[in-house]
């Protein structure tokens, strides 16, 4: 048996993946995040499945129900909400997988800020105004940000800013991201992206923290950042243009 850890995508039943159902429908148990889940995800579990709410239990809690499940026997899938490769976890509980001796594999699902980015209809690397996106979180109470990575040193490149988990402080990052950016940068927050409650908040680095307050924010939202999410004086890309030689496919 192996462990199952599955990318729930962004909340909505109908953007897990194909093999993402498959694995719920044939699992004995299953781990959720309560707190960030539509419950229409778990329309893909067995009737016979075990559904465990993690919202409430520590990491040790939730690695102690995985292996025992295992060594019973049964098929586990342990859900994160968006995709396991960014604000997951997955580091810390396949190490005391590892340590237990219990094999694991990982099945994507679709990101929040890519979920985000549909719901608005924007690229977030728009050619001759950016090429680069930076997926970032901040600091408050929670894990202390390595001393490389402050957010200053993001906001220098005046890249496509996406902001985890900082909902709360939209007021001072607006503030010290304003003299990269300028007050007049596009800022676009989403909460719960694809689920029933949906928001979305345009504005400007100068308005967006208005917004946020007025709307009652405090979770579950990410923050998007730069001109490429209103892209006036943008240019076409390389890749489609007409004066490109195809013959060279190979050629970048």
């Amino acid at each position: 048996m192996t462990v199952h850890f599955v990318g729930a995508g962004p909340g909505a039943a109908d953007l897990l993946t194909v093999r993402a159902t498959r694995l719920l429908g044939a699992a004995d148990v299953v781990l959720f995040p309560g707190t960030y889940l539509d419950p229409d995800v778990l329309s893909h579990v067995s009737p016979a499945a075990e559904l465990v709410d993690t919202q409430d239990l520590d990491l040790d809690r939730i690695t102690d129900r995985v292996v025992t499940a295992h060594r019973a026997g049964q098929d586990v899938v342990r859900l994160a909400s968006g995709d396991l490769s960014v604000y997951s976890a997955l580091s810390e509980q396949t190490r005391r997988l590892d340590e237990a001796g219990v094999p694991w594999d990982v099945t994507p699902g679709v990101p929040a800020y890519a979920a985000a980015a549909a719901l608005v209809g924007r690229e977030l690397t728009v050619p001759l105004v950016a090429q680069s996106v930076v997926l970032t979180r901040t600091q408050a109470r929670s894990t202390a940000m390595p001393a490389t990575e402050q957010l200053a040193a993001f906001a220098a490149t005046r890249a496509t800013l996406v902001l985890h988990l900082a909902i709360t402080r939209t007021r001072s990052l607006m503030a010290e991201l304003e003299p990269d950016y300028g007050p007049d940068c596009p800022v676009v927050v989403v909460h719960r992206a694809s689920q029933p409650e949906e928001l979305v908040l345009r504005g400007t680095v100068a308005t967006i923290a208005d917004a946020v307050e007025e709307a009652g924010l405090r979770q579950a939202a990410v923050v998007m950042v730069g001109r490429a999410l209103d892209p006036c004086g943008a240019g076409e890309s390389h890749l489609y243009d007409p004066r490109r030689d195809r013959e060279h496919r190979h050629d970048s």
